[in-house]
């Protein structure tokens, strides 16, 4: 029966791949989170609120996603995305990916990737996120997960809230000994936000961004935030209070391992901090990211404005109303609507329209040459993003 149903499944998901030629529309899927309020920027489908109660506020929203959102209350498939189409029920990307490599990744790359290896999101918070970290690999393989590599792009066109200035890094002095002791001290006590004066913070400038490595400490700003990283749900929490709430002190211990816990309690931490990295002096000019030229011409442009990694990267293109241009790409890609209509391939696409902003270009729909036409009176600003091994730069 397992069997039958799985073979169902990949036969279903082949044939929606063509059915669609390949451009295969995405759900929104919107993620809660008890840590932190929602800043109501995000288009939420009709009767849907940002207060989702136990759960908190829904202040994410994840893009062709395949990663399951690590929360303690939630939905158990919180963070999937869903395919658009009918004929079978309750298909996630994950499910298809994982039912029929091929059809969405092609024959090479589903050969050395297991998956997309890509999480984008949509940050709206109404309060800085708190101070925290995520693991570097060898740290995060001893509970089963990824480390988190992740790069920032501040949306244009969006107010950008209360507390737009995101803390990264750690003063130098923190890498001494009495330095290291401040910040264990800050975990132990566990009962403010004092650990903010062991870091800098930067203005968040729309339209730049920022990359951040696993095991450098961050806490971003209220900026409408387009996020890649890597597919994983994982962290450290080191704030104690935000915006005036205690964060339960379990996040702290999330994903450390139950060994390094028991032996080291809160000194756990400083085996994932990045200290050369994370005290950098010219830690703003390593890290700060501004858009790079991809390709241009007459009334379109494309720019590299998520980088940093050989893990994933991102492009915004923009096309002026009535500019229509032939692209490919060397394999697998998402596409996020930020503003405008228009079509992709044989698409419609619709900025702020859940269900019509958002989809997965399949892989050999992706190397064959289609068009990228902006219907509207607008400019058509699309987010396309990869992950590892698609593109080098």
């Amino acid at each position: 029966m397992v069997r039958m149903e799985t073979e169902r499944l990949q036969g279903h998901v082949r044939q929606l791949c063509v059915e669609s030629q390949g451009f295969l529309g995405l759900e929104p899927a919107f993620v809660a989170r008890d840590w932190i309020p929602a800043g109501h920027r995000l288009a939420l489908p009709a009767g849907m609120t940002a207060d989702q109660g136990d759960r908190g506020a829904i202040c994410e929203r994840w893009l062709a996603s395949t990663t399951k959102a690590d929360n303690a209350v939630g939905p158990d498939d919180e963070g999937l995305s869903r395919i658009s189409a009918g004929g079978f029920p309750d298909v996630t990307l994950q499910q298809a990916v994982e039912a029929a490599p091929e059809a969405i990744m092609g024959a090479v790359y589903a050969g050395g990737h297991r998956d997309l290896g890509r999480l984008a999101k949509v940050f709206d918070y109404g309060e800085r996120v708190p101070m925290h970290i995520h693991p570097p690999a060898e740290e995060a393989a001893l509970v089963g997960r990824n480390s988190k590599d992740e790069a920032y792009y501040f949306l244009g066109g969006a107010p950008l809230g209360l507390h737009p200035e995101s803390f990264f890094g750690l003063h130098p002095f923190v890498s001494t000994a009495e330095g290291q002791e401040a910040l264990v001290d800050c975990l132990v006590r566990w009962e403010d936000d004092r650990i903010l004066s062991l870091s800098r913070a930067y203005l968040e400038v729309a339209e730049e961004g920022f990359f951040v490595p696993s095991g450098v400490v961050h806490a971003t700003g209220t900026a409408l935030t387009f996020e890649l990283q890597e597919a994983s749900d994982t962290l450290a929490m080191l704030q104690a209070v935000n915006a005036g709430r205690l964060i339960d002190k379990s996040l702290l211990f999330k994903d450390v391992s139950s060994e390094h816990r028991e032996r080291l309690g809160e000194r756990a931490i400083l085996r994932w901090i990045d200290w050369d990295a994370n005290t950098d002096p010219d830690l703003y000019s390593t890290f700060h990211v501004v858009p790079r030229s991809r390709a241009a011409g007459p009334g379109w442009s494309a720019d590299w404005i998520l980088y940093g990694s050989q893990k994933f990267v991102g492009t915004r293109l923009r096309l002026d109303p009535g500019v229509s241009l032939t692209w490919t790409e060397p394999g697998v890609y998402s596409v996020f609507a930020w503003t405008g209509e228009g079509s992709l391939g044989p698409r419609e696409v619709v900025a702020g329209q859940p269900g019509l902003d958002e989809l997965l270009v399949c892989h050999d729909a992706a190397v064959t040459p289609h068009e990228i036409t902006n219907t509207g009176d607008q400019v058509l600003e699309l987010i396309l993003y990869f992950g590892p091994d698609i593109h080098t730069m």
